[in-house]
């Protein structure tokens, strides 16, 4: 799996959360049985205290028990959030935040503003795209870590934090007041002018426009009502709508069927169940109803939970079209438990419910699973390779952040084949060519291929697989031709991997003592496998002598 779609799961991780509290409204039935469960792990408790060779710390041992339990689930969204943790996990499902509102980056070793956030103290001070931050409070930035950065300049709401920037080679120091900042899930094709407003229309004089959700966090259903109501949708000023959920990982369902609703008249939206829930069905009601015009949903295999729902939604109601390629398959819904017992606000999220769409299939992906999601509509199958994915986050920075533009090209949001060509966007451009032919046709002509299913997907996924083992083949094959290289040019030099003892040595049950420069021991560690030398290579050690104190 590669290492961007390893990030995007991270935080499809997030999930659709109902948060619930849990403490005295919440009755936990204490039976004989149930007490009976936890004797044996009360027993290695007081073994490990009594008899283990160092001293043990009770967290550690409570975060392993717990892990434990929550791994032989084999549900990666049920997950357990220690208290020092949740207000990182609470940023990422509300997107808010108290701090300066600015997305920043390390470039050349220095912290530098990626751009000002709209709406946001960064903004209104004047912060702008490509500023070099070099003190924080006195303190010099260079080498910082984003994480460091971030923990400098967040904080309480109201406090004041001061920074110097160094922008065309003059250093300004700037003064800002952090807030709560909200960020802001909806947005256009590109920034109008010089200001933080979104242009929301490819073509004004066809009155198409297009909208891009990044993720489902709290009202964000009012973004998008607010969005749609400033291109005049609700007036008949909109003629078509490409919706962009590519890349968004989900958040909260109650939203999604908000948003649902804008669309479609009646019907399902999505149901919900579980083994401890009951069903939950949400339909669409006619009042605030938009015009009916025409709608391309653009996603992919990121797009996943609550974007599946709204997908599913207006696809299976004949309300839009689906453009991209199959989604992610996410649809489990998560409940958000506080511990009482925990002091520092641990909290556990579990896995209650699953979506079902309107048809009554679930979009959850599992294992065995040869269909999930949402799939594109027959003849709107799209595919981007790596390559083009890339290309396309480059292009699509340039536009969001927000500068002066100056004599920036002048862009042709209404021509397919430059969205092609300066927005590196194959899939944007085969849903305005769609949309231009359902104008022209009445009819929804196919701008895309057939897509592929079932066995096909799976057979694509391997070919995948094997791609990427082929290449770490090639890899290999280059290194042993560089070393063949490098050993002609070194000569005599010794460059051998360290062999610290002989391989057909049982280490197993062995002792590792470690002492200090003084002779002093320091640990005296218990060998349990025969992996210890492959991690001690990597380790500031050098073989000596048997017998060498």
């Amino acid at each position: 799996m590669r290492r961007r779609r390893s990030r995007i799961v991270e935080a499809v991780l997030v999930g659709t959360l109902a948060v619930a509290v849990l403490g005295s409204t919440l009755a936990i039935r204490s039976t004989r049985d149930d007490l009976a469960f936890f004797d044996p792990i009360i027993d290695v408790k007081a073994l490990l205290d009594a008899r283990y060779v160092r001293e043990l710390d009770d967290r550690d041992l409570q975060l392993g028990a717990i892990q434990g339990m929550l791994e032989v689930l084999d549900d990666p969204y049920t997950q357990f959030v220690p208290g020092e943790q949740r207000a990182e996990f609470e940023k990422a499902l509300t997107g808010e935040y108290a701090g300066i509102g600015a997305q920043i980056t390390i470039r050349d070793g220095w912290l530098t503003v990626v751009t000002p956030l709209e709406d946001s103290p960064a903004y209104r001070a004047g912060l702008m795209a490509d500023d070099r931050i070099v003190e924080i409070e006195g303190e010099p930035t260079l080498d910082i870590t984003a994480d460091e950065a971030v923990a400098r300049l967040t904080g309480e709401p109201g406090t004041v934090v001061h920074f110097v920037v160094e922008r065309d080679g003059l250093r300004i120091p700037i003064e800002i007041t952090r807030q709560r900042i909200k960020t802001h899930s909806v947005k256009g094709v590109t920034r109008k002018g010089d200001g933080d407003d979104w242009e929301f229309f490819l073509d004004h004089d066809e009155k198409l426009a297009y909208l891009r959700l990044t993720q489902f966090t709290p009202a964000c259903a009012e973004e998008v009502r607010a969005a749609l109501e400033e291109m005049g949708a609700p007036d008949g000023r909109v003629a078509g709508l490409v919706f962009d959920l590519r890349w968004n990982p989900g958040g909260v369902l109650e939203d999604a069927v908000r948003i649902a609703d804008l669309f479609l008249e009646e019907g399902v939206i999505v149901s919900t169940k579980g083994r401890t829930v009951p069903e939950t069905v949400s339909r669409a009601i006619r009042p605030g109803t938009l015009p009916d015009f025409p709608v391309v949903l653009l996603v992919n295999d990121t797009s996943a939970s609550a974007s599946e729902v709204l997908a599913g939604a207006l696809s299976e109601n004949n309300r839009a079209i689906v453009l991209g390629t199959r989604t992610f398959g996410k649809g489990s819904v998560q409940s958000v438990y506080l511990l009482p017992s925990a002091e520092d606000g641990s909290e556990l999220k579990i896995t209650e419910q699953l979506y079902y769409l309107p048809s009554g299939r679930s979009i959850h992906r599992m294992p065995d699973s040869a269909v999930w999601g949402v799939d594109p509509t027959p003849g709107f199958y799209v595919p981007i390779d790596d390559r083009q994915e890339f290309e396309l986050f480059e292009a699509r920075r340039q536009r969001e952040i927000i500068r002066q533009r100056g004599d920036d090209e002048e862009a042709h949001f209404d021509d397919p084949e430059w969205i092609e060509q300066q927005m590196k966007d194959p899939q944007l451009a085969a849903a305005l060519r769609a949309l231009r032919l359902y104008h022209e046709t009445g009819t929804w002509v196919p701008t895309g291929k057939k897509g592929i299913s079932g066995n096909e997907l799976a057979g694509d996924e391997l070919r995948r697989l094997r791609l990427a083992r082929e290449r770490l083949i090639r890899e290999l094959a280059r290194i042993d031709r560089r070393e063949e290289a490098l050993i002609q040019a070194a000569g005599d030099v010794d460059a051998q991997v360290p062999d610290l003892w002989d391989d057909a040595i049982d280490l197993t049950g062995g002792e590792l003592i470690v002492r200090d420069a003084d002779g002093n021991e320091v640990a005296r560690l218990r060998i349990t496998g025969n992996r210890l030398e492959r991690w001690l290579i990597d380790a500031d050690v050098q073989p000596e002598p048997v017998g060498s104190n």
